[in-house]
């Protein structure tokens, strides 16, 4: 379940959008943002006031979605009304009225008109894709499937052929341990890398993702995001590097 986001943004509800962003400034100003001396429980309360109460005020003044197949572009009448007509199939099977073939024929031919519906909507977004489009495309072209990956070789010589060996040398490689005595003082005074994260890093971040990406179970998807960024990006901004000073994803 989610939120018309566009709906919400659009010029026919620019009244309830205005509405719904000044009772959101009117609630977050009253509580303080992050700053650089927040703990890390401060951070962890920090995110689960946003989702809570985020949430909460896009339910009263955004309305529900339920993305499913029936959202796609490709779902139309056609597949509408056979889908309604493989329901009554079926229905009429448990009665004993139809043969189990009629059943496996109306789903062999529901089956067909999506496959053709896919089809014609991808024929449409090639004949007019853009530059940038063409690529995205070329994303949606490649094989899928597992790919095989040679055996790996360590620096110390040992070789991983194993899924799990490779799995670990990558993430030796990649994630190397520090010495104990650069460990312990990082821990003790903490780094300065987080203050070279500008506003624009994140922000540029953040509008680099696609807002079709599934949220997670707080519900917080890239598009609502976005949203909570346009009525208060300052607390974002704040959330993001706290995070990073820290080393705690919240």
């Amino acid at each position: 379940m989610g939120w018309d986001i566009n709906g919400l943004k659009s010029k026919e509800e620019e009244e309830n959008y205005k509405k719904a962003q000044k009772e959101w400034e009117d609630k977050s100003s009253k509580r303080p943002i992050l700053n650089e001396n927040s703990s890390g429980d401060d951070l962890q309360m920090e995110a689960e006031w946003i989702q809570r109460n985020f949430v909460n005020h896009l339910n009263r003044c955004c309305k529900k979605i339920k993305v499913c197949a029936r959202s796609k572009k490709w779902w139309m009448a056609e597949i509408v009304e056979n889908q309604k007509i493989l329901g009554s199939i079926k229905r009429a099977r448990k009665k004993g009225e139809v043969s189990q073939h009629q059943v496996k024929k109306q789903q062999s031919t529901l089956r067909r008109m999506i496959r053709q519906s896919k089809t014609e909507m991808w024929r449409k977004f090639l004949t007019s894709a853009t530059r940038d489009q063409v690529w995205q495309a070329l994303r949606y072209t490649k094989p899928g499937g597992q790919q095989t990956t040679k055996a790996l070789k360590s620096r110390s010589g040992e070789v991983a052929e194993s899924w799990e060996a490779k799995a670990e040398l990558i993430k030796e490689e990649a994630f190397p341990k520090p010495l104990k005595v650069v460990e312990r003082k990082a821990q003790e005074e903490g780094g300065e890398m987080w203050k070279m994260i500008t506003d624009e890093d994140i922000r540029e971040a953040l509008f680099n993702q696609s807002v079709q990406k599934a949220p997670g179970p707080d519900r917080l998807g890239f598009k609502v995001i976005r949203l909570l960024w346009d009525w208060n990006s300052q607390r974002i901004i704040n959330i993001i590097k706290a995070s990073f000073r820290l080393g705690i994803h919240p």
